[in-house]
C-alpha cells in the first residue's frame, strides 16, 4: 500500500515508517519537524510542511494516491496543555480537521489515529478496556476525544473508516539501535531515567512513594514501540479487509511500578545514580493499566518485547549510543 505518515519523523512516527517500509509499503512523511527531526526519516519520502496546511494537503493528495493516512502529529504533553490549551485544540483538533477534510475531498478512507489513554481520565477501574467511562481531566486529553467523537461523525457521513489506538505509556526504541526516543524537553520515565544512568540528568524524581501499590510508587503499563508499530500494522490490515472502524486500547496488560523501573535501569546499565523522593503530582492515579483483549483477540495482535528487562534494554543502547558518544 502507498500510505501518508502524518508526524513521521517524531518517536512513534519514524519507528512506523520503518515497519511500513520494511514491509514492502511506499510510505511518504508529513512533518513540520516542530518536534521530529529531520534525520529520524530514514526511510520514503520527507515533506516538510504543517498537516493544517491545505495549501501543502492539496498539493500532497494530488501527487498521490494514498491507501491510508496514519497520524502521530499530536502535541503531547499534559501539563503543557494545562497552561496552554490554545496550542492543543489548535493542533490535535483544528489541524487533524483539516486533513480529515483533505481526506474526505480526495476519496481516502483509511484512517489511523494516535489515541491516548489520557481520554479516560480518572481510571474507575483496572486494567481499563475500551469501554471505560470517558472523562478526560486535562485539554490533552479532550483534545483526543474529540478527534475521536469526530472519526464516529466522519465514519457516519462520509464513510471514512477510522481506527484509534489509545496507548497506554509507549516506551522502548528500535532494537536496530537506528531509532529512538528524543523529546524536548523530555517526560516520560523511562527516557529520563536513563538519562539520570547516563549521566546526563543529576537525579531521577519519585514524585511520591505512599500509594496503595507494593512499593508505594505509581504503577503503569509499558508496551514497546515495536509492538505499537505491529498494533497498527494489523489493524490497517483488518480496516482495509472488514471496512469498519475500530478502537482500541494497547498495553502490556501488566503494571510496573516506578520503582521497579528505576531498579531494572540501574541492574540493565550497571550504573547507580540519585532517586529523589518528593510530593505526589496532582492527578497521578496509583495504578493505570491497560485491557489489550479486544486488539488482541480481533487483530491477532500479541507484544513481542512484553518484559520491563527487554524495553530498558533497547532504551539504554539507544541512550548511549546516540547521546554519550
Amino acid at each position: 500500500m502507498k500510505i501518508l505518515v502524518v508526524g513521521g519523523a517524531g518517536y512513534i512516527g519514524s519507528h512506523m515508517v520503518k515497519q511500513l517500509a520494511l514491509s514492502n509499503h511506499e510510505v511518504v512523511t508529513l512533518d513540520n519537524l516542530s518536534c521530529g527531526y529531520k534525520d529520524a526519516v530514514k526511510y520514503g519520502e520527507l515533506v516538510i510542511g504543517d498537516l493544517g496546511d491545505v495549501n501543502v494537503l492539496k498539493q500532497l493528495f494530488s501527487n498521490h494516491k494514498f491507501d491510508a493516512v496514519m497520524h502521530f502529529a499530536a502535541f503531547i504533553e499534559v501539563g503543557e496543555s494545562v497552561i496552554n490549551p490554545a496550542k492543543y485544540y489548535h493542533n490535535n483538533v483544528s489541524n487533524t480537521h483539516v486533513l480529515l477534510d483533505a481526506m474526505v475531498k480526495h476519496d481516502i478512507e483509511n484512517f489511523i489515529f494516535s489515541s491516548t489513554a489520557a481520554i479516560f481520565g480518572e481510571p474507575q477501574y483496572t486494567p481499563v478496556d475500551e469501554g471505560h467511562p470517558q472523562h478526560p481531566i486535562n485539554p490533552y486529553g479532550r483534545s483526543k476525544l474529540m478527534v475521536e467523537h469526530m472519526l464516529e461523525d466522519y465514519d457516519e457521513a462520509y464513510g471514512l473508516k477510522s481506527t484509534c489506538m489509545r496507548y497506554f505509556n509507549a516506551a522502548g526504541a528500535d532494537p536496530d539501535g537506528e531509532l529512538g526516543e528524543r523529546h524536548n524537553p523530555e517526560s516520560h520515565l523511562v527516557p529520563l531515567i536513563l538519562q539520570a544512568a547516563s549521566g546526563r540528568r543529576a537525579d531521577i524524581k519519585i514524585f511520591g512513594q505512599d500509594y496503595p501499590t507494593d512499593d508505594g510508587t505509581c504503577v503503569r503499563d509499558y508496551v514497546h514501540i515495536n509492538d505499537l508499530c505491529d498494533a497498527h500494522s494489523l489493524a490497517l490490515s483488518r480496516m482495509q479487509k472488514t471496512g469498519s472502524s475500530a478502537r482500541y486500547n494497547l498495553g502490556n496488560g501488566k503494571g510496573f511500578s516506578v520503582q521497579q523501573v528505576i531498579d531494572t535501569a540501574k541492574q540493565v546499565s550497571c550504573r547507580d545514580f540519585k532517586v529523589v523522593i518528593t510530593d505526589r503530582r496532582a492527578g497521578d492515579p496509583a495504578v493505570l493499566v491497560a485491557d489489550a483483549r479486544l486488539a488482541k483477540q480481533e487483530l491477532n495482535w500479541q507484544p513481542k518485547f512484553d518484559q520491563l528487562e527487554t524495553i530498558i534494554e533497547t532504551a539504554w543502547q539507544w541512550e548511549t549510543n546516540f547521546f554519550t558518544q
